[in-house]
């Protein structure tokens, strides 16, 4: 099966090439970093010091990643630390957070000589995967080298469970590999078991995401800044559109289209901030054909910002910071059928926040949000009638302040009681570095019965 796999991976490959081809020329995507995705990574000094590999996918995991990172090198101050990232957008991410502290590296495409060249020259303690990022042969060789793996904030979707039921005797054999799995929720446990993992190296720790998703000082400074150059006042109404995809640009501004009042005509305001950088000038065309004012944080400062009914957040690693300039903020992938994104961070600052009926991808975050009424999600109606809906959501919210404010407190205080996933993660993971000499499986686990799942 994983020589099936290798092979159709490969041609897989090859099928995409021109589409490749394509992305790289317009929007620089894959070819950035090709040494390292065919396993030519930084060599690594200091060989005598053992080495933890931490692998994110993208921006979201990275940002995540940053309380885990920073509690890694207080545990562990005589391990180096190399941080891998699928994406372009989270390689930048990691640069901006990790670079004093980490070797930083784009994850290797997973075929056995690509995997084994990496592992030859990081030669890692520890490998420790972000969310559930399942690269059959990356695991089977750490297994083979008595490297321990360990899935960090693991989920399963529902989507996910359902394609990898397909083949679950080779998810079976995959999972095999992995030391330990510490998931983010019971029911991401019970379906990663189900998928094979056995029960014995699995554990429920809770949602990193919660610790993370704090305003730090240089975020606050940053909306500051923001504030200062488009000139955002205190009587002004701010959303957010956050992570948005095709075609919630289009329905964000239909829905904010009628908060443009003539008589006061910046009374409200409007952020968008689109998931993929690649999309940035699609969306500026957009804005250009809508007749509204708009200004771009990345063009130089000028007074017309300061007039703009709409600002397009084109960079990276700033939303955080733009999120406490918000009244409300709508987060999007979720009218789009992507399975939402991050909501923790504009929930944790207070922010009234608002989602699309497709969140599977967070449902333990939003269902924790939605039974403490700390979240407003939006009914699913025809793609159509999606502008009315959020346009008329979005009214209400902001013609409530008192509801508005207490949604966000509600929000905050969920927030609050679901932080400490970090420290357990940690303490598993030193665990499974006292281990790193043995060659038996499964190594064993913490005495953890209030977290363990049975």
């Amino acid at each position: 099966m994983y020589l099936i796999y290798s092979l159709l991976l490969t041609l897989g490959l090859v099928i995409l090439l021109p589409r490749f081809a394509v992305d790289a020329v317009r929007a620089g995507k894959y070819v950035t970093g090709l040494r390292e995705r065919l396993g030519r990574v930084p060599g690594q000094h200091d060989r005598d010091r053992p080495l933890i590999w931490l692998h994110c996918v993208s921006v979201g995991e990275t940002e995540a990643a940053k309380p885990l990172v920073k509690a890694l090198r207080e545990r562990f101050p005589l391990h180096r630390l190399a941080v891998s990232t699928t994406t372009v957008t989270g390689q930048q991410i990691a640069k901006r957070a990790f670079q004093d502290t980490a070797t930083i590296f784009y994850f290797p495409l997973d075929l056995n000589w690509i995997v084994r060249r990496v592992l030859g020259t990081l030669r890692p303690s520890a490998v420790l995967i972000m969310e559930t990022e399942l690269w059959p042969n990356l695991l089977r060789e750490c297994h083979r080298q008595s490297i321990p793996v360990a899935l960090l904030n693991g989920r399963i979707s529902q989507n996910s469970f359902r394609r990898y039921r397909w083949i679950h005797s080779f998810m079976r054999r995959v999972l095999s590999n992995i030391s330990v799995a510490i998931m983010q929720s019971q029911a991401d446990a019970e379906r990663i078991r189900v998928l094979g993992m056995p029960a014995d190296r699995l554990l429920t720790h809770g949602n990193i995401k919660f610790d993370g998703a704090e305003l730090s000082e240089a975020d606050a400074s940053l909306a500051e800044s923001f504030r200062d150059r488009f000139a955002f006042s205190l009587d002004q109404k701010i959303i957010v559109a956050a992570s948005t995809h095709d075609p919630e640009e289009t329905i964000v501004i239909e829905a904010f289209r009628g908060f443009i009042d003539s008589k006061n005509a910046n009374s409200v305001r409007l952020i968008i901030a689109p998931r993929h950088p690649e999309r940035f000038e699609e969306i500026a065309k957009q804005l250009d054909a809508s007749g509204l004012k708009w200004s771009r944080r990345s063009a130089l400062a000028s007074d017309a910002d300061r007039l703009a009914n709409i600002v397009l957040l084109d960079s990276i690693g700033e939303l955080r910071a733009v999120y406490a300039l918000a009244d409300v903020a709508f987060v999007g992938g979720s009218i789009a059928q992507r399975g939402g994104h991050n909501v923790l961070e504009p929930a944790s600052q207070g922010v009234c926040t608002v989602t699309g009926p497709h969140m599977n991808n967070f449902t333990a975050i939003t269902n924790a949000l939605l039974e403490e009424d700390a979240i407003v999600q939006l009914p699913e109606v025809p793609i159509e009638e999606a502008a009315r809906v959020l346009s008329s959501t979005l009214r209400d919210l902001l013609e409530s302040r008192a509801r508005r404010q207490q949604i966000g407190a509600r929000a905050r205080a969920v927030c609050d009681r679901n932080r400490g996933a970090t420290e357990k993660t940690v303490q598993t993971i030193s665990h499974l570095l006292q281990h790193t000499d043995s060659v038996e499986q499964p190594i064993p686990l913490p005495a953890l019965p209030a977290t363990a799942t049975k």
